[in-house]
């Protein structure tokens, strides 16, 4: 591809490092700890690669990725994934959607097909006793499978009006309000930031999700902009920044894994993706400039997943949605240096529909999740076939699969290591109350 590596360091000083700022711990929200920097020597998984002179020295299964597992841990998933069958090769790609509210459906299609999770939308859910018993039946149903890591349970839920769990979980304002209130006080909006998140996170593992398909870290245009909009934490890149490294540490904190959205920059669009495929005209520098600087945050945060955008990048990869184009994955892990899980947006969405096997495009371009297909189960076939044609190898499958397990393993040390308060829906919405209050 067409590497940005060079553009990136001569700027690196400017507005894609926005490193000065005072955080909430031992580091500022959107810097890197030098304790958890990546290694020269680390391969695309976030492993010391075996062939490194140092390998030897520097092998410590204890220790982290740059995106949360520890390496004992995606060598787990790396030896056990290597033992799974076609089938469940590609069930432990897929993130299912399905339809109803009955809790059996969604464990039924994640036990027969060997999903890697469920997304839950608004049409699943009816309160909080059926949620509760829905979540049960798919973690149930992942063990009847034989899996002693917990499924991808995700929801969005990312504050305002895109939030799936309205009148169950505790309401919280949209990510714009993180913006406002880091503007008005950068230290309290960093703080109250990094509370809400981590308040969210806690709250929805006690409803047994495991994921959580936030922050958003695209930097709205504006008026222009009719998809992220207040969803959006800022215009100003440098605010979003700080927004998202901030709320990327709240749900670490909170034992849930959190997907950074919706690379490299769905906020100058100016269609939406839910209904046709945005042209994204913006250089490459436009991109370093006004997109890139969120997402750089949340890798320096060891954000564990990034979602893909479905977006016509003519700068990149010319009419290819991102979600399905190596080139874009190739600046994300190769130029950003990301090493954790990629998942697609939704491939239900009118920006890829009438595009043919868009699951397996995406796989074929490295993505590790494929979220939401139209037809799970017929995408569960398509791709189980194409592993054993030959169409997509089965090292690339066993990569994917591999990093959906690691993080997965992360996401379950952690909450056992930090159960969730009693008073967990207190403090959620105390947390609401505290955000709101410092953005306006």
């Amino acid at each position: 591809m067409l590497s940005i590596r060079p553009r990136l360091a001569v700027i690196a000083t400017g507005v894609l490092l926005v490193s000065g700022c005072a955080g909430l711990g031992q580091t500022p929200d959107d810097a890197e700890p030098a304790t958890r920097a990546p290694s020269s020597s680390a391969s695309p998984t976030g492993t010391t690669d075996p062939a490194s002179p140092d390998a030897e020295a520097t092998e410590d299964p204890d220790a982290p990725t740059t995106w949360g597992p520890t390496a004992g841990e995606l060598a787990q998933a790396q030896e056990l994934v290597a033992t799974w069958s076609s089938e469940q090769l590609a069930g432990g790609v897929i993130v299912g959607r399905f339809h109803g509210t009955d809790p059996q459906e969604p464990a039924r299609m994640v036990r027969d097909l060997h999903l890697a999770g469920v997304s839950v939308t608004g049409a699943n859910v009816l309160d909080h006793d059926q949620v509760l018993a829905m979540t049960s039946a798919i973690a149930r149903a992942a063990r009847a499978d034989g899996r002693d890591h917990p499924p991808v349970i995700g929801v969005d839920q990312e504050g305002g009006y895109v939030s799936h769990l309205r009148g169950i979980a505790t309401d919280f304002p949209h990510f714009q309000s993180a913006g406002l209130a880091i503007a008005a006080d950068a230290r309290l909006g960093r703080r109250v930031t990094r509370a809400a998140a981590l308040a969210t996170g806690l709250e929805l593992r006690d409803l047994g999700f495991t994921w959580v398909f936030a922050p958003v870290a695209d930097v709205t245009i504006g008026a222009a902009d009719p998809t992220i909009g207040a969803r959006s934490p800022s215009q100003d890149p440098r605010l979003a920044s700080q927004a998202v490294g901030a709320a990327i540490k709240g749900y670490d904190d909170a034992g849930v894994v959190s997907t950074v959205k919706h690379f490299p920059g769905h906020g100058g669009a100016t269609s939406d993706s839910h209904d046709t495929l945005p042209v994204l005209d913006s250089t490459l520098a436009e991109l370093e400039a006004h997109d890139l600087p969120p997402f750089e945050s949340a890798i320096r945060q060891h954000a564990p997943a990034v979602m893909l955008s479905h977006l016509d990048l003519t700068e990149v990869a010319p009419g290819v949605p991102a979600s399905m184009a190596p080139e874009v994955y190739d600046l994300l892990r190769d130029d950003l240096g990301f090493e954790g899980v990629t998942i697609t947006d939704s491939l239900g969405m009118g920006a890829v529909g009438g595009r043919p096997t868009p699951a397996l495009q995406a796989l074929q371009a490295g993505a590790d999740l494929l979220l939401m297909p139209v037809d799970t189960a017929t995408t569960h076939q398509i791709v189980t076939d194409a592993i054993d044609s030959g169409l997509v190898s089965r090292a690339r499958v066993e990569e994917a699969a591999a990093r959906v397990v690691a993080v997965q393993l992360w996401q379950a040390r952690v909450a056992r290591e930090r159960p969730v308060p009693a008073d967990v829906v207190e403090r959620a919405r105390a947390a609401s109350a505290d955000l709101e209050s410092a953005a306006y």
